[in-house]
């Protein structure tokens, strides 16, 4: 059933259009009071922006500190392995000079030996 375009709501339908936005305002409302039970003032919200500001400023500042101790470890560590390279080469330079030298002189000595000329 169509109600024709002419016709004019009757007081009931009235009636329940205004209760159905009553209902729905006191939704609204109860949503809103919800929301608001949630909020700070803005001298709460500006402490706790500075604390945190204030923290984060301290957690720069340590990780610079670490940054830097992590760059003269780092600075120490190539510096021990160069002074460990240094020692290597110098231990091998001793090895081979104290075996070969003794060979040398030892085949110098068997060579002028049996040329038939002594020391």
């Amino acid at each position: 059933m169509t109600v024709p375009p002419s016709a004019e709501p009757t007081l009931w339908e009235l009636h329940r259009a205004v209760s159905q936005l009553r209902e729905d305002l006191r939704g609204d409302l109860a949503q809103l009071a919800a929301r608001l039970d949630h909020v700070v003032t803005e001298d709460v919200y500006r402490a706790d922006q500075r604390a945190i500001e204030q923290r984060i400023g301290q957690v720069e500042a340590g990780l610079a500190g670490l940054r830097g101790e992590h760059e003269q470890l780092a600075e120490r560590t190539a510096q021990q392995r160069r002074e460990d390279q240094d020692q290597a080469a110098a231990t091998r330079r001793l090895v081979i000079s104290s075996f070969v030298s003794p060979l040398l002189v030892m085949t110098v000595q068997l060579w002028l030996a049996s040329r038939g000329s002594a020391l």
